[in-house]
């Protein structure tokens, strides 16, 4: 019975370390990179269309000069206005061309309302303290905007975007999380 429960224990201060032991910092790149049969069942179902989840193979991405291995890296972050939220900030991350690229998503609940906007898009080094790879728009609807590639895999780094509807004197931001 002893025994029994000093196996127990055991368990239990193992599973408490496991719970307790921090995780690695989050390195560009790091984790796992989607799947080969992923990447070609996306291509195949969503061609050049662009996405709320981001396509590196749209049309805006291409001419953006984004590779198309291109996946998230990071937690995305949204920016709200009112409380309500009207764009999504992500950061992607290419193997093959060993870049990261900003993207910008409108949500359509926003657009349909709220058109034209001007907005803006970068990738923020932390290492360098600035913005690289911007890019944006003026008096637009565009749903979708990408940052050409930056040569920022070895800095910590996070998207910034920035979305400001017609009449409204300051723009509303967030930044996709921090990675390094």
């Amino acid at each position: 019975m002893r025994s029994t429960r000093l196996r127990k224990f055991a368990v239990a201060v193992a599973a408490a370390a496991l719970v307790l032991t921090p995780a690695g910092a989050a390195y560009a790149g790091s984790g796992p990179a989607p799947s080969p049969a992923g990447k070609s069942d996306r291509a195949a179902a969503q061609d050049t269309a662009p996405t709320a989840r981001g396509n590196p193979e749209s049309k805006r991405a291409r001419a953006a000069g984004v590779c198309d291995d291109a996946y998230q890296i990071g937690a995305t972050g949204y920016i709200k206005r009112g409380g309500a939220t009207i764009a999504s900030v992500k950061q992607f991350y290419s193997p093959e061309c060993k870049e990261n690229y900003g993207y910008l998503w409108v949500w359509d609940s926003f657009r349909r309302t709220a058109t034209p906007y001007d907005l803006t898009l970068g990738v923020f080094s932390y290492d360098q303290d600035k913005v690289l790879g911007r890019t944006g728009a003026t008096d637009t609807d565009q749903q979708e905007v990408w940052t050409p590639g930056t040569d920022t895999v070895s800095d910590c780094t996070a998207a910034v975007g920035s979305l400001r509807p017609e009449g409204v004197p300051l723009p509303a931001q967030a930044a996709s999380e921090k990675r390094c």
